[in-house]
Formats: structure tokens, sequence, C-alpha cells
């Protein structure tokens, strides 16, 4: 999960800190071993499962699809809509169905 030091920093910027310890708690690590796991997951040593990267999502209150989107555009999309209610999303996939055909139509007609 190669953006949860990103989300980290998200997460301590509404708490004024948030440390890896703390982080690997909320998500239900025990708290010998918190802040060394947190840490290995930051920097691609070790990959949590699926189970886990969602117990991340959870504690960092984001989307778990932001952990591993690869491409920080579309992760910051991620973000944005989920912080969304159900109508915002409906406008915003809206909105994106017709910039994604208008540019389709564009590349058509060069």
């Amino acid at each position: 999960a190669a953006r949860l030091a990103k989300a980290e920093r998200l997460k301590a910027e509404g708490r004024g800190s948030y440390s890896q310890e703390k982080l690997g708690v909320d998500a239900g690590i025990a708290e010998e071993s918190a802040r060394v796991r947190v840490h290995q997951y930051e920097y691609g040593k070790h990959f949590p499962d699926l189970a886990q990267a969602q117990h991340f999502a959870d504690a960092l209150d984001i989307p778990m699809a932001y952990l591993f989107c690869p491409e920080d555009d579309l992760a910051e999309l991620l973000l944005t809509a989920s912080r969304l209610d159900r109508a915002g999303r409906a406008s915003l996939i809206a909105r994106a169905r017709e910039l994604a055909d208008d540019a389709g139509e564009a590349s058509e007609t060069r």
C-alpha cells in the first residue's frame, strides 16, 4: 500500500499528528508491533492483505481503493468523490462521463 504514508499525512492534517504507531493500533495491530508494521507497509517491505488494508482505510476514513491506486490524480479523485453525498457522486459521475465523451469525440476528429 504505497499510498499509506500519504494517507497518514492526510489524516494528520486534520488531527495535528498521526503517528505510525497510532495508525497501526487504530487499524487493529498490536501496540508492540504497530509502528514497525506500518513502516514496513509504507516502504513496500511487506504488503497488507485486503482485510488489513480495509482496517487502514477505516482508520484513515478513506476509500480502500485509494491505498492501491497507482496514479495520483485518480487517487485524488477517489478521495474527493468519497467526501460527497450520493447526489454529489451522481453529479460527479455524470460530469465525468460528459468529459470522457467530449475527449473521445475530440480524438475522433483529429
